[in-house]
């Protein structure tokens, strides 16, 4: 039986990939977005690429949203066998001092809690299917870059989340997987956010000079490791169906490479079997 599998975040460049290329392997395909009227360009390339994708509008920082579209994918299909948490934002503002709270919070509604909320409502199913939650992390989320605080802080709670979480849905039958990607070039991410140099040396304040030089180093680096979104969602489609996949799968030679400064673990598999050990019946 072909896997249903609803993505968030599918109007541009990673989840939309992904969308298309769950499509083409012949996974049912619920793609997710919160705007419908940003939705053309999805479905343009579903057309190209012969395709057919269901698409749906899910909102992850409105529980009500996150149920309503569960509950069609439910009564349409009557499994979900995949959850792909994707959407997101960019950062839109230089550093925490010239930043107001609430535009703090809502980065880490989206990019923390949004994976929550649609994880939690996700669950029943998931572990009625024997499923698994594949989520889009960030080598950002293993360390953290400079004026990408609130994105950065996100991606580690995310880290931890679902690492904390794993063991727990695997006793349940349900994998969980985070695909950690480093630079993507070529996505509407954020530019979606309306963040452009000029923007972001304009708000910076006492920080405009720092961040210059950060930006310049950016230009001067030409982003080392950059993939296209297309290069991820190749990944993320293996990772829909891949028997036993790891814990962590980097998606290129580079992240992984990014990754191991951090992690002696790169993959996760040692502390998922230590996690796991803490759960398994005792003998005798």
């Amino acid at each position: 039986m072909s896997p249903t599998v609803l993505i968030t975040g599918t109007s541009s460049g990673i989840g939309l990939e992904t969308a298309i290329g769950a499509a083409r392997a012949g996974h049912t395909t619920i793609a997710t977005m919160r705007d419908l009227d940003r939705s053309a360009d999805l479905r343009a390339a579903a057309d190209s690429a012969g395709v057919t994708v269901d698409v749906r509008r899910l909102d992850v920082t409105e529980d009500k949203s996150i149920d309503e579209c569960l509950d069609g994918v439910i009564e349409t299909y009557g499994r979900l066998d995949v959850l792909v948490n994707n959407a997101g934002r960019a950062n839109n503002f230089p550093t925490v001092e010239m930043c107001d709270m609430d535009t703090y919070r809502a980065n880490l509604e989206v990019n923390f809690f949004g994976v929550v909320a649609t994880t939690r409502a996700a669950m029943p199913h998931l572990r009625a299917s024997g499923g698994r939650v594949v989520t889009v992390g960030s080598t950002r989320g293993l360390i953290g870059q400079p004026f990408n605080e609130a994105y950065s802080a996100a991606k580690f709670a995310v880290e931890g989340f679902l690492e904390s979480l794993a063991p727990t849905a695997a006793a349940m039958g349900v994998t969980v997987v985070i695909v950690e990607p480093g630079p993507v070039l070529g996505s509407a991410f954020a530019a979606n956010q309306g963040v452009t140099r000029e923007s972001f040396l304009a708000a910076a304040g006492p920080y405009a000079t720092v961040l210059e030089r950060y930006l310049d180093w950016n230009v001067r680096t030409g982003f080392p490791g950059a993939q296209s979104p297309a290069d991820v969602a190749e990944v993320l489609v293996r990772a829909l169906t891949e028997p036993e996949p790891a814990f962590r799968i980097p998606t290129s030679d580079w992240a992984r490479d990014y990754a191991a400064i951090k992690l002696a673990d790169p993959d996760g598999a040692v502390v998922r079997a230590m996690t796991r050990s803490w759960l398994a019946p005792v003998e005798g």
